[in-house]
């Protein structure tokens, strides 16, 4: 038996033990850095399988030191919940009013400790240190606007750190297959703020007042432009408005419009241009005797999945499941921290199919479910391309040497 088939096989033997740490999470859910009972539960466990286990790192996250020296291949997982009202009707409901793992994060616990079980009774391990990365809101950032990626950087989880990955439970993909592809799989992420002000005045008189509504179509329109006519339409770009708002009274000119929404790239170049070019945009404000303030909020970056990386994801999983096991991703702009993970050690995410079949239970809606019989496969892929890695990165430095 090769030992992908190893993995796999031990894998699917500990599937029961896999979903139930699944649904104890998932009926415990916790927001980003106030993942204090989940942190415990990973350490605990992570000591059962006689792992070293430091708390508190990125606030509220978890990191489990499997074997010493080098090379060091790190795991990751992402722990926290969405503020969301689950509607599932099933027997490991969500116990926290307002609070629900509606993005699949504690499957990916789960996944992970199923991994670090299955790394820890390996005999003929090869040499170097996993590192195993519970990871606290991905989904959210602090008061300094950093998310729980950054933070755990900070707090030096990822010094050392030869290469790293991870996976994604994906809803809208089916149950028992991964994508993954070479280069850009996230966008870059940004989103901004905007007031236009004008002075406001009487409905009934116009001409009396410089109306910032009258301002906003000309921007809108404008942004729109930014993409069709300023940004190289070979490159990967959005620009959408998500809120507009203005005035209280139907015979009122308001004095301010608020407009928000998000730009996304893949390139940092790309990135930058939008930036540059939505601020250029809003002189148009000021030609018409207005004015604008703009906050952009920088988000997460793009994520770049190594290519030789994501070819052992590949591989791993024909090796376990067949050529049917690997579909052709679609390229999407949503964003995830992990990217900077991969700005700091070459890596790769996978996305785990888990679509449960009945009617869609997309991401991040208070019906969101996966189906459970695809974390093992999760699971047997991540520490098969741990091993790899780790036989890789050893040989290659062994030749620098």
């Amino acid at each position: 038996m090769t030992r992908s088939a190893a993995f796999y096989a031990q894998a699917q033997q500990l599937a029961d033990q896999i979903v139930a740490w699944r649904r104890d999470i998932h009926m415990h859910p916790e927001l980003g850095f106030q993942e204090q009972r989940t942190a415990r539960l990973v350490a605990d466990t992570l000591a059962e399988f006689g792992i070293e286990a430091q708390t508190g790192v990125g606030k509220t996250g978890v990191v489990g030191y499997l074997g010493e020296g080098s090379p060091v291949i790190g795991i990751r997982a992402d722990m926290d919940a969405l503020p969301i009202d689950e509607e599932n009707d099933v027997p490991y409901r969500s116990q926290t009013p307002g609070v629900m793992h509606a993005c699949g994060h504690d499957a990916h616990t789960a996944i992970l400790l199923g991994v670090a079980k299955m790394l820890s009774e390996m005999p003929d391990r090869p040499p170097g240190q996993v590192r195993f990365l519970f990871q606290p809101s991905e989904e959210n950032s602090d008061e300094d606007d950093k998310s729980g990626a950054t933070r755990m950087i900070e707090d030096g989880a990822l010094e050392g750190v030869d290469a790293v990955i991870a996976l994604h439970v994906a809803s809208d993909l089916p149950a028992g297959v991964i994508t993954v592809e070479d280069g850009y799989s996230t966008a870059n992420e940004d989103s901004f703020q905007i007031v236009l002000t004008g002075t406001g005045g009487h409905g009934a008189m116009p001409h009396q007042a410089i109306d910032p509504t009258f301002i906003l179509a000309q921007v809108l329109n404008a942004l729109q432009g930014i993409r069709s006519r300023r940004v190289d339409p070979t490159k990967a770009a959005a620009l959408s408005i998500g809120e507009i708002h203005a005035g209280k009274a139907s015979n009122v000119i308001p004095s301010q419009v608020y407009v928000s929404g998000t730009m996304r790239s893949f390139d940092d170049g790309t990135r930058q241009q939008l930036r540059d070019e939505l601020a250029r945009t809003l002189m148009i404000a000021r030609v018409l005797g207005g004015d604008f303030t703009l906050r952009i909020r920088p988000g997460y970056p793009s994520n770049y999945n190594d290519p030789s990386t994501a070819a052992l994801m590949r591989a791993s999983t024909v090796a376990m499941i067949g050529e049917d096991g690997v579909m052709v991703p679609e390229k999407m702009m949503g964003a995830e921290d992990f990217a900077f993970m991969t700005r700091k050690a070459p890596g790769a995410m996978f996305m785990l199919g888990a679509a449960v079949g009945d009617f869609s239970r997309a991401h991040h809606t208070p019906v969101f479910n996966i189906d459970e019989s695809t974390l093992p496969l999760g699971a047997a892929i991540l520490a098969d391309v741990t091993c790899q890695l780790l036989t890789e990165k050893a040989n290659g430095k062994a030749a620098k040497s």
